[in-house]
């Protein structure tokens, strides 16, 4: 073999390694992230979860709903009668409670300002009549007051000084609780189509 010939084998067979080498080189293709794909499967359970849950409690809504009967024209629910009682007491109260520092009485020895009785009497005026009315509005503003009585009773019962005291904060927290429990019911039949006064 001449060197011509053996200059052009080497070629070649250079040439053929460079071919092999060539697919190899190429950069493979990434890998998938299988980090970003778990989270984003993780990401559709959660959603899929969430849609659940959000279906499950727009049909227990639903099946509250079916229970609750329309109210008739002009009616009022039990608990509603009792809270329109029970503001009806307590506006009496502020009433005498503002003529009463209107007058310049004094209580403990300090004298008592009139206006935010005055205020406040007014305010429970207004959720008597709103409730004998079946108003949603002042039942509303009845349950918002039940309330503070009942965080005002649970601070209370942390500074009671007697044995009277804890019953009658006890007796009072239970009472406001009792009650904004039934009137949570009984807004939901003021809210329903055909609550007083509706076509």
């Amino acid at each position: 073999m001449s060197d011509r010939e053996r200059k052009r084998a080497e070629r070649q067979k250079r040439k053929r390694r460079s071919a092999e080498r060539a697919p190899a080189s190429v950069e493979a293709p990434p890998e998938p992230n299988t980090e970003l794909a778990e989270s984003n499967g993780d990401a559709a359970q959660t959603e899929t979860f969430k849609e659940k849950m959000a279906r499950r409690y727009e049909e227990r809504n639903a099946e509250a709903r079916a229970k609750l009967e329309p109210l008739p024209q002009d009616a009022r629910p039990r608990a509603v009668t009792v809270g329109a009682v029970v503001s009806t007491l307590l506006a009496i109260v502020f009433t005498v409670s503002a003529a009463l520092a209107i007058a310049g009485v004094e209580a403990g020895g300090r004298e008592i300002k009139p206006l935010p009785i005055i205020v406040f009497g007014l305010a429970l005026w207004g959720m008597t009549i709103g409730m004998w009315r079946a108003r949603y509005w002042a039942v509303l503003g009845f349950q918002t007051l039940l309330l503070l009585v009942m965080l005002a009773s649970a601070f209370g019962l942390v500074v009671v000084s007697s044995v009277l005291q804890a019953v009658g904060t006890t007796v009072l927290l239970a009472g406001a609780a009792t009650l904004f429990y039934f009137m949570i019911r009984a807004m939901a039949r003021i809210q329903m189509p055909s609550s007083p006064g509706a076509e």
